[in-house]
């Protein structure tokens, strides 16, 4: 990848400008002082944006922004005084000014820093929920940066000076620090009645009140628990729609403030309460009687201690990965499933789940997966690895091995292939040669070409047909989306596997760990129904072949038969048996 050569010349104008800020200022050279101001601030600016490593570097040796600043602004001083004298009323105006700007940002960031207090220590933030009323917030340059902004003010006095230097004038610095210091004092009075506005969310017992109030007409009977870092969002989303269409009012409880702008849309009212002191007093929830559980992690045991719910663990998504057999999982009143795999799987891993705590659900996400591909003249691939996993014993991705070199032949087929690449939200958290790898694979599909084959049609003619290949990494469009626009799914060992098995559509998973054909299949069932793929890659040639030729697709019927085994039933659908098994549990915890 090329480097970036506007790195280094911000860095070398933001070091070097301040030693020769104060060169030309004692010896007095006011044209050269002028240009380096501009230079200075200019990249003051750049390395925030683009040298983030060197202002944090320069922080850490005790060089930060408001040392820079003061050297300046003291450069500043020491040109006045080597030009016009210290014995110049406009000397100490000048001096006197930048001190009280000084003062009076300090004052401007403390009010900021206090209100933003009370917003990030709200006891519990909501969505679509109408408890209380969060005033509208002021001007992002009142609160935000720390008082960054402000501090830029001392353009107003710094250039003035450099101007009365060169000019033979006194006034000018004075001026500029005097119109700084009052709009500084303008900040500090407009901030003030926001501040008064937000003094009565400091009471924590009045806040949980109100909310638990509130969502308490909702009388809420299931509950949606999530807890992690904001990566991991698609695991509480993905159950959105289907709590929304269920029978009983159901509410998203979460931990971490963020997730609270991360989570996807919903209908469902939404509370994140990030204290478990808060979160188990929480009135609210004494009349839920289940709670989903859709991942294992840490703080799941502050919702595990309240009495009277019954708890069960949805997951997010069935996979042969040993994460979906973690022995956690036991901790659950229940543990539910999309089909007789899910259950197989956690009877031969033997981690303490009895068989009558199991239920299959199906997987409701599905409904809307097609059957077909996008029906464009070219074939479109999706390239779905997962992550490298907490662990190297979890080790399924195959981005980091085999990914580059997946996508470099996919893009050389001819006739040529559309490729869709949507890695795990997660890859790279644990594992830099993934996010190295990841980035290799961006600037591929980056540089490919977009319009690079002839498509043929029955009556023999021919036309460019422009291929956009994608790169997905947001969370639109979703991954079942990505299901659909696709001929040929490749992928790993993952979730993603017994899902794409609904569009009954051919897939490859990648064998990473280079295991013989017949005991990985045994090892992972579901990979029973596609083509293997190994890492020096020579299977897929022959399957892009037959993909590309429509020649019969041998595992076809294996797929209809492991759909059911993966997923369950079709009829009743997915969407039935999970309402009625939210239903059961409600029963079964005595909420009936």
């Amino acid at each position: 990848m090329k480097r970036d050569l506007r790195v280094p010349a911000v860095g070398a104008a933001l070091l070097g400008s301040y030693p020769l800020l104060i060169i030309t200022a004692v010896w007095p050279r006011p044209w050269p002082f002028l240009a380096l101001c501009v230079v200075s601030y200019a990249a003051e600016i750049a390395a925030r944006r683009r040298a983030r490593p060197l202002i944090d570097l320069l922080s850490k040796i005790y060089m930060g922004v408001t040392l820079r600043f003061a050297i300046r602004e003291m450069a500043a001083i020491l040109l006045v005084a080597r030009t016009a004298g210290t014995d110049s009323p406009w000397f100490a105006a000048l001096a006197v000014g930048l001190f009280a700007m000084h003062g009076a940002r300090a004052a401007q960031t403390w009010l900021a820093l206090l209100y933003n207090r009370v917003l990030s220590q709200l006891p519990v933030l909501t969505r679509n929920i109408d408890a209380m009323r969060i005033p509208a917030p002021p001007p992002d340059v009142l609160v935000n940066y720390k008082g960054m902004r402000f501090l830029y003010l001392d353009m107003l006095p710094v250039g003035g000076a450099a101007l009365d230097a060169v000019r033979g004038t006194g006034h000018l610095g004075a001026a500029g620090a005097a119109i700084g210091l009052g709009l500084e004092i303008a900040g500090m009075i407009g901030l003030l009645p926001h501040l008064l506005r937000v003094r009565p969310l400091k009471n924590r017992r009045q806040v949980l009140k109100a909310v638990g109030k509130s969502l308490g007409k909702y009388r809420p009977e299931v509950i949606l628990y999530f807890s992690g870092p904001n990566d991991s969002a698609y695991q509480a989303t993905m159950w959105l729609r289907p709590l929304e269409r269920i029978d009983r009012p159901a509410v998203v409880v979460l931990r971490e403030r963020d997730m609270l702008k991360v989570l996807g849309e919903t209908s469902l009212p939404v509370v994140c309460i990030p204290v478990a002191a808060d979160l188990m007093s929480f009135s609210a929830f004494r009349t839920a009687r289940v709670c989903l559980y859709p991942s294992n992690v840490g703080k799941n045991i502050h919702m595990l201690r309240l009495q009277g719910m019954r708890s069960v663990f949805v997951g997010h998504g069935d996979s042969d990965k040993e994460a979906s057999f973690n022995p956690f999982t036991k901790v659950y009143d229940e543990v539910w499933v999309a089909g007789q795999a899910g259950r197989d799987r956690y009877l031969r891993a033997q981690v303490g789940v009895r068989d009558e705590d199991i239920h299959e659900v199906g997987r409701p996400q599905l409904t809307g997966i097609r059957a077909c591909g996008p029906g464009l003249p070219y074939r479109t691939v999706l390239y779905a690895p997962t992550w490298e996993g907490w662990t190297d014993d979890l080790f399924h991705t195959s981005i980091i091995a085999m990914g580059p070199e997946i996508v470099r032949l996919l893009l050389a087929r001819s006739p040529a292939l559309r490729v869709i690449y949507k890695p795990h939200p997660l890859t790279g958290y644990r594992n830099p040669a993934a996010g190295h790898a990841h980035r290799q694979i961006c600037a591929l599909l980056e540089k490919a070409e977009l319009s690079r084959s002839i498509a043929r049609h029955p009556a023999g003619t021919a036309r460019a047909e422009p291929i956009r290949h994608q790169t997905v990494t947001a969370p639109e469009p979703a991954l079942y989306d990505c299901f659909n626009q696709a001929d040929l799914l490749i992928t790993d060992i993952s979730s993603v596997v017994a899902d794409f098995i609904a569009s009954g559509k051919p897939y490859m998973v990648t064998n990473v760990s280079g295991m013989p054909e017949q005991d990985f299949r045994e090892r992972y069932p579901s990979a029973e129904g596609g083509y293997l793929l190994t890492e020096d890659l020579k299977e897929l040639p022959a399957v892009l072949q037959a993909l590309e030729h429509g020649d019969e697709d041998v595992l076809a019927a294996t797929r209809r038969k492991l759909k059911t085994y993966l997923l369950g039933l079709d009829h009743p659908d997915a969407m039935t048996r999970f309402n009625d098994a939210v239903n059961r549990a409600y029963d079964r915890a005595g909420g009936g």
